[in-house]
């Protein structure tokens, strides 16, 4: 009997592209099922009582919730399939490391340049996130991926966040291919798989969504 696959998701959710990516990178089918965050479902209040948040996989029945969680759930249950975290237990030790860093630092301190901080504020974080981001070019060095030659977690952590790179520049006053050309190059790298190609939006059309966020918050 096939698995039951379903993911609770908003489109342009960041954090509900890693899982996308992730089932994709797998090859595992899933019933995508889009979220109305201001009038949640049922199922989702039902699947994810204590945060009522997207994403969720639901397998076979029984709900996983939090991205980089579902992430790691869909590589060990389906371990068959391509890899996600390396094998060896120190390397996905680091690899977690990592992925909890852009979850803490980049994209929490991106989140608020971006879409919620004003004034000192901003500007405090704006200086964080410069450092966040030097900090995590350093970690990639000249490797293709976080991982070295294979595509896995941090990536998967990182790569939704690519697409909101214009917003950072407007917003966030940084000049991503001038000061972190390592990163802007793995990103480019990254769309060429098809898992991610098929789960990115245009940058473009994420900044004019973001650009909406900003006016709805009174910025």
């Amino acid at each position: 009997m096939a698995d039951e696959v379903i993911l609770l998701d908003v489109l342009v959710s960041a954090v509900g592209m890693r899982v996308r990516i992730a089932l994709r990178e797998k090859g595992i089918e899933f019933d995508w099922r889009a979220e109305d965050l201001s009038n949640k479902s049922p199922l989702l209040l039902k699947m994810n009582p204590v945060n009522k948040l997207i994403p969720v996989l639901i397998h076979n029945g029984k709900p996983v919730c939090e991205s980089l969680i579902i992430v790691q759930y869909i590589d060990e249950v389906w371990k068959d399939r391509t890899p996600l975290l390396p094998s060896d237990p120190y390397e996905r030790a680091h690899a977690r490391f990592w992925a909890d860093y852009v979850d803490k630092k980049i994209i929490s301190t991106g989140r608020q340049v971006v879409c919620t901080a004003e004034g000192e504020t901003q500007e405090a974080a704006k200086k964080e996130l410069r450092q966040w981001f030097k900090t995590l070019e350093g970690e990639l060095g000249d490797k293709p991926y976080f991982g070295g030659k294979t595509f896995g977690l941090v990536d998967i952590a990182l790569i939704p966040f690519y697409s909101w790179f214009p917003s950072l520049e407007t917003y966030g006053n940084l000049s991503m291919e001038a000061e972190f050309p390592k990163i802007v190059a793995w990103g480019k790298r990254c769309l060429k798989k098809e898992s991610v190609s098929q789960t990115l939006p245009d940058q473009r059309k994420m900044h004019d969504f973001i650009v909406g966020i900003r006016k709805k918050v009174g910025l």
